[in-house]
């Protein structure tokens, strides 16, 4: 009896876990893409005072707008670039993997998702904030599947908690990706077509366009590291910076009074003095 039972509970077991495993995300592997920050299929245009950690690339149709804006090291049509622009189609077709979740004519903000492929067979929505759980662990994947454009609305936001690595994360879009002004995005956006950043949206990750042109203004960009990938060389800030210099701090420490701060450090002064009080009662006794 108790032979029968063992294959019974491992045949359960294997049941249970089957579906986790099959539709877990896998990294598509970026290969030479992932050492761009930005990758245009066209030519590649800037306004304003634009920081990027990263190299950037562009076709023979060229790179304008550096200066006013700062950028690690320019590839324009050459055979780096040309590698790279394959290995980004590669990674594309690699991120069609099998759905965890149709999040079609859902909006993605106020959403807490854990790794996975989530697919949008219309164009998503992304409005406030979308959270990103890695549930304790750094090796999370998630593939968002865009079957049409990519919008973020004004002041859209994703983050990223208990582990999750913008490394992990990627944006399969169909077609175009906007983000919206002063959006805060997390993960390589790997688009069919152009990649808009309108004013002050920033993105730790990846503009990588297919085909077509990447248009900045006045935008923060950093090249994440990890995931196979070193961290980027460094680079200055642009005359006029308007942006922070690091991405992924939380929004209570940046801008207006750092209230967070403030409350971590008077609680670190309040154990102080409770421990100086005790040892003046032991003293005393």
């Amino acid at each position: 009896m108790r032979r029968s039972v063992v294959p019974i509970v491992l045949a359960g077991v294997f049941i249970l876990i089957w579906p986790l495993t099959a539709l877990a995300a896998t990294d598509p592997g970026l290969a030479t893409a992932g050492n761009f920050a930005v990758l245009s299929g066209a030519g590649m245009t800037n306004t304003g005072p634009s920081w990027i950690t990263g190299a950037i690339g562009a076709s023979s149709a060229g790179i304008t707008g550096f200066p006013p804006g700062t950028a690690g090291p320019q590839h324009v049509g050459d055979s780096t670039y040309t590698v790279a622009e394959t290995d980004l189609v590669t990674a594309y077709n690699n991120a069609t993997q099998p759905t965890t979740t149709d999040y079609t004519g859902v909006n993605l903000g106020g959403l807490t998702l854990g790794p996975g492929v989530y697919n949008q067979t219309t164009a998503p929505t992304l409005t406030g904030t979308l959270v990103l759980d890695g549930g304790g662990s750094t090796t999370g994947v998630w593939i968002f599947r865009a079957g049409s454009t990519l919008v973020t609305a004004s002041g859209a936001r994703v983050t990223l908690i208990n582990g999750a690595q913008p490394c992990g994360v990627f944006w399969q879009v169909a077609s175009s990706a906007t983000l919206g002004t002063s959006t805060t995005f997390v993960g390589t956006i790997m688009a069919v077509a152009s990649i808009q950043m309108q004013t002050g949206a920033t993105l730790n990750g990846r503009a990588l366009a297919r085909t077509a042109a990447v248009t900045l203004d006045t935008n923060r960009i950093i090249q994440p590291s990890g995931c196979g990938y070193a961290v980027p060389g460094y680079v200055p800030p642009p005359v006029g910076n308007v942006l922070p210099a690091t991405l992924g701090v939380p929004w209570e420490l940046r801008g207006g009074f750092p209230w967070l701060l403030v409350i971590g450090v008077g609680a670190g002064l309040g154990v102080t003095a409770l421990g100086l009080s005790a040892r003046r009662r032991r003293r005393s006794t």
